[in-house]
């Protein structure tokens, strides 16, 4: 299952995130996003687990938590097509 952790610190690492869920099972990976060009996190990021249960069980216990002094929102990724999508920009 694909996880979305929105409001992250933005000194939260691939690392920290990653320690939050393997308290919960298994985790295939954890990546905070980082923009291009600042170089500097975007405040968000995404947690894969092969096993739903463990992955459901994580997503309900970390959400509105605190994790690096912020309080974080967990919930199940959307798949890219079903987001709205962004307008354009000039």
């Amino acid at each position: 299952m694909n996880i979305f952790v929105a409001k992250l610190n933005y000194d939260t690492s691939d690392d920290t995130l990653l320690g939050a869920f393997e308290e919960f099972g298994t985790v295939d990976s954890a990546k905070v996003i980082i923009d291009k060009f600042t170089g500097r996190s975007k405040g968000f990021g995404f947690v894969e687990m092969p096993n739903d249960d463990e992955a459901k069980n994580a997503i309900n216990t970390l959400n509105e938590t605190e994790l690096d002094g912020r309080t974080i929102v967990v919930k199940v990724a959307e798949p890219k097509g079903e987001r709205p999508q962004r307008r354009e920009r000039y």
